[in-house]
C-alpha cells in the first residue's frame, strides 16, 4: 500500500509539472560560462564580457566583505588595547601600594619601641 502512494505521489507531481498552463521561465544564473563552445566571435566575445562582468562583480563583493570584516578586527584591537591599558594601570596602582604597605611594615618594625609605659613605682620606697 505505501509502495502505491508513493508512486501516486510521484505520478500526479509529474503530471502537473508536465501541463501546467503557466509558462516555466528559465533563469539565468550569473556564474562562469564556456565561452569555447560559441562558433562565432560575436558570441565569443560577448561570452567572455559576461564572464568578465561577472568576475568583477564578485571580486567587488569580496573586497566589501573583506573590508569590513578587518574594520571589525580594528575596532576590536583598539578595544583590547584600551583593555589592556586600563589593566596596566590598575597593576601599577596595586604595585604602588603594595610598595608603600611593605615600606610602612619596615618602617615600623625598625622603630623603636614606644616609650608611653611609665616605670612602676617600686613598692617599699615610702
Amino acid at each position: 500500500m505505501p509502495g502505491r502512494t508513493i508512486a501516486a505521489i510521484c505520478f500526479t507531481t509529474f503530471l502537473i509539472g508536465t501541463f501546467s498552463t503557466a509558462p516555466l521561465r528559465a533563469q539565468d544564473v550569473p556564474g562562469i560560462e564556456i565561452c569555447t563552445v560559441e562558433k562565432t566571435w560575436e558570441r565569443r566575445t560577448s561570452c567572455l564580457q559576461s564572464n568578465v562582468d561577472f568576475l568583477q562583480k564578485t571580486i567587488t563583493k569580496l573586497n566589501l566583505d573583506h573590508q569590513q570584516k578587518i574594520d571589525a578586527a580594528n575596532r576590536q584591537i583598539d578595544a583590547l588595547k584600551a583593555a589592556v591599558a586600563g589593566l596596566q594601570k590598575v597593576v601599577t596602582d596595586l604595585q604602588t601600594a603594595q610598595a608603600k604597605t611593605a615600606e610602612d611594615l619596615k618602617k615600623k618594625a625598625d622603630a623603636p619601641p614606644a616609650k608611653d609605659a611609665q616605670p612602676a613605682a617600686k613598692e617599699g620606697t615610702k
